[in-house]
């Protein structure tokens, strides 16, 4: 059940070049489930609509043995995110520092059907991005460490997220310079490392998910895809983020579906990208 509220960031560091990692301590790491968003809304009040930020990590616990804030004893649990600077709302929130209150609105959207993974061989891929929920997948899906494949694309050796990754299955990296891993993108490093999957799941950029949908529709296998895509309102309101679909929306009766609301995550072969 999404909710707003005013959480508190825990602490915050610049992992590669324009990228941010923050904990922040908050009630709706409770029911979040990995790929899920939340709606982080600047301090500038010129600028109304929440920035749409993809969980990371989830713990029904604090991390670093750190107490909650004065006043929010009841308040337990964090979440983790990593953005990238994209505009002014993201900057903001890359200035933000240890104590300071942070406003937010979630969880939104559906997550990865976890099931459909359980105790099966899965690629677990992300490309940019798209890497940071990823790692609460691979966490709480329910498969053997060796049967989790984890494709991971980057622009260069800027590996954020890598050593995260590892603790929870075999990490394959490309890189669009050659600069680490296979050189090219994350299909170029299935091939390379001749690695084969029974279902996947995915999150990154539209060319990347295009091209994971056309391999498993010829290999005949699942692909559920978190699509990323530029949101306004986060809830479904302003129409401003839907994606084609191949079954009429029984609400609208046509052939679209709203990505932060109906998503951000898909079944592949159930939407024309």
């Amino acid at each position: 059940m999404k909710q707003k509220q005013t959480a508190r960031v825990i602490c915050q560091e610049e992992i590669a070049p324009d990228i941010y990692d923050m904990y922040i301590e908050t009630s709706l790491a409770v029911d979040a489930v990995p790929g899920q968003f939340v709606g982080v809304y600047p301090r500038d009040r010129s600028t109304l609509l929440p920035r749409p930020i993809s969980i990371c990590e989830a713990d029904d616990v604090l991390p670093f043995g750190d107490s909650p804030a004065a006043g929010q004893s009841a308040q337990r649990g964090a979440i983790r995110i990593v953005y990238r600077i994209a505009g002014a709302g993201t900057r903001e929130f890359s200035g933000y520092g240890a104590g300071e209150p942070i406003e937010l609105l979630g969880p939104l959207g559906n997550g990865f059907p976890l099931e459909k993974g359980a105790g099966k061989k899965v690629f677990l891929m992300g490309g940019g991005i798209g890497i940071p929920p990823i790692l609460e997948l691979a966490k709480r899906l329910e498969t053997d460490r060796d049967k989790k494949q984890v494709v991971l694309g980057y622009r260069d050796s800027n590996l954020f997220l890598k050593e995260d990754m590892e603790q929870y299955g075999a990490v394959y990296v490309a890189t669009e310079d050659g600069s680490a891993g296979t050189k090219g993108n994350v299909m170029d490093a299935i091939r390379e490392n001749g690695l084969e999957a029974d279902v996947i799941f995915a999150c990154g950029p539209m060319p990347m998910l295009r091209a994971i949908k056309k391999y498993a529709a010829e290999r005949q296998i699942p692909a559920y895809i978190s699509l990323e895509e530029h949101m306004a309102c986060g809830v479904g309101a302003c129409l401003g983020c839907v994606v084609k679909t191949k079954e009429t929306d029984h609400h609208s009766h046509v052939n679209n579906a709203r990505i932060c609301t109906d998503g951000p995550v898909f079944e592949a072969d159930a939407v024309e990208i």
